[in-house]
Order: C-alpha cells, then sequence, then structure tokens
C-alpha cells in the first residue's frame, strides 16, 4: 500500500520556468522521506507547461485544463484529487527553502488543533513579505489596496497587516495569503474546499475565515520559509487583475457585511476608477508620458465596463 503523507498542489497558468523551480524545490524540500505526492493543475497554459510537466517530472500528477477554470476550482480539482494526510497549496512561483516542508508538516502533526499553516514568505531580495492578516473590517475594505489607502489611519493598516507582532515568532492570525496554505484533510472534509464564486482573489480569507468558524486554528509558521516571486501569472493581465481584485472584494463584502455593504463597496470603487481615468485622460493631454496614460485608460476603462461584477455570478 502507497502512503501519502504530504500532496502538494500547484496550480499553474503560463509560468513554466517559475513552475519548474517551484517542482524542483518542493521535491528537494521533502528529500528522500516518503510519503510526497505532487499534483499540477494546469489552466490552459500556452506556454509549454503542460509538456515541461510531462516530459520533465513524470512523477508529477498533471491535471491539464482546456480552459482557464480560475484559481479556486484548479485548487480545488487538485484537493478532490490529492491521496495525502497534508494538503499544501502552493502557487508555481514560489522557491521552498530547506527542509520547510518536513517542517510544517511535523508542527502540523504536533498540533492537532491547527487547520491551516502558512510559512514565511519572501521576496526574491530576502526580505518577509507580509503573509498574515487579521480580517479586514468595513473601513479597511473600502480603503486597502485603493489609491486613497494612504489617506487612511495608520492604525488600521498596521493592525489589519499585523504589524503589531513579529516577523520571527509563530502565532495565531485571522488568515494567512494563499501563496502556501498548508491544510489537513480532516479540515477540508469539515469545511469543505475554497468557495469557487471567488475566481481568484479573497478565496483564502473565506477559506480561512470558514475553517476558523469550525472551531480550527490558523497559525503563521516562519520557521519554514518560502520565496514568492508575487503575482507572475495575475500580472500578465493587468485589467483582468483588477476586476478579479475588486469584484471578488466585493464579494466577501456581500457574504460577511451585507448586500448594502457590498453595493456601496461597488459604487465606492467603481467612482475611484472614473476619477483615476479622468486623471490619466488630463495628463495624455498635455502630452505627459503618453503611451502609459494611454495604457491606463484603457485599462481603468475595461474595469469601468465590467461594473466590477464578478464573473462567478
Amino acid at each position: 500500500m502507497t502512503f501519502t503523507r504530504l500532496s502538494v498542489i500547484i496550480v499553474s497558468w503560463n509560468v513554466r520556468e517559475l513552475l519548474r523551480r517551484a517542482l524542483d524545490t518542493a521535491a528537494a524540500s521533502w528529500g528522500a522521506r516518503p510519503g510526497l505526492e505532487l499534483i499540477v493543475v494546469d489552466n490552459a497554459s500556452r506556454d509549454g507547461s503542460p509538456e515541461m510537466v510531462r516530459a520533465d517530472f513524470p512523477h508529477v500528477r498533471l491535471i491539464a485544463n482546456a480552459a482557464n477554470v480560475g484559481f479556486t476550482r484548479g485548487n480545488n480539482q487538485g484537493l478532490e484529487a490529492a491521496t495525502g494526510d497534508y494538503l499544501l497549496l502552493l502557487n508555481p512561483d514560489t522557491e521552498i527553502l530547506g527542509d520547510a516542508l518536513p517542517q510544517m508538516v511535523d508542527y502540523m502533526a504536533a498540533h492537532p488543533d491547527v487547520g491551516m499553516l502558512g510559512p514565511q514568505l519572501l521576496n526574491p531580495d530576502g526580505s518577509v513579505q507580509s503573509s498574515r492578516r487579521r480580517f479586514p473590517t468595513l473601513p479597511v475594505l473600502f480603503l486597502e489596496s485603493t489609491w486613497l489607502e494612504g489617506m487612511a489611519p495608520r492604525r488600521w493598516l498596521r493592525r489589519f497587516y499585523v504589524e503589531d507582532r513579529p516577523d520571527n515568532a509563530t502565532q495565531p492570525v485571522d488568515w494567512i495569503t494563499g501563496a502556501a496554505m498548508l491544510t489537513r484533510r480532516e479540515t477540508v472534509t469539515q469545511v469543505g474546499g475554497m468557495d469557487e464564486g471567488f475566481f481568484m482573489y479573497s478565496e483564502e480569507v473565506d477559506w480561512c475565515r470558514r475553517i476558523r468558524a469550525a472551531g480550527w486554528d490558523v497559525v503563521y509558521y516562519p520557521a519554514a520559509r518560502i520565496v514568492h516571486h508575487e503575482g507572475k501569472s495575475s500580472e500578465q493581465v493587468a485589467p483582468a487583475r483588477h476586476i478579479y481584485f475588486q469584484s471578488s472584494k466585493i464579494r466577501y463584502t456581500r457574504k460577511y457585511h451585507g448586500a448594502l455593504a457590498a453595493e456601496s463597496l461597488r459604487l465606492w470603487l467603481l467612482a475611484q476608477y472614473l476619477w483615476q481615468m479622468a486623471l490619466e485622460s488630463g495628463k495624455w493631454l498635455l502630452g505627459h508620458r503618453r503611451p502609459l496614460r494611454a495604457e491606463r485608460v484603457a485599462a481603468y476603462r475595461q474595469v469601468l465596463r465590467s461594473g466590477l461584477k464578478s464573473p462567478q455570478g
């Protein structure tokens, strides 16, 4: 009988060489220990990623989708296929350092109340990447990740980003970002997978919120370290990134704060994009870096046309 202790699930889209590095470092981190399963869910990449996996990683289970089904659906496909007791959702733009994988599994094995564990994420230059959060309040939802974020009281954002706690201490948190999320089979059986109403973005805060509501702990564990080359898939389609990010935030707001708050947030965000489009248009008329201004105006126009309504409904 084959025993699988850890299943690593990577949803990938057009980042072939980063995916190769992620697979190499995952295997190296686990080493000669038995019980590692690697699963790649490819969302219709056009850069040869599926062919690379088949040719260079024949031991990896490949699920090759004919269309881009999104980050959440792709991860759920991986969760359904996985056989491990522990399940790591890992971005393809990551590099695992040292024995981070067995460290994470050992920590969870020793702490049965932990339903979700996040490592310390690092930027490529070695600096610490923010990866732990408190649940967003309504003021944070309206201001965070907008051009008005700098006007928010600093204490709101410090609390949201957990800047009042040290980066190098293991600690319970509300949620961890989705680049590397280790959970256990019992947790997924109880809570379910990711909410596929989120195509991408906000799915991890929703998942952690459901996990915590079910009585599990969510823990940030900085002894395990993973480099994250942030946003290498989503940055390929900038307008879509805006639409997915903001529409997912609106959906999260509707789910946890009600329809009125969500509709107010949608109109607030659309007004911001309209204002930014007007500013960029004015700069274009003045002849200031016209190609950049034209690109931004086109992106903001696309966002406005979307109405920031979730493509998942």
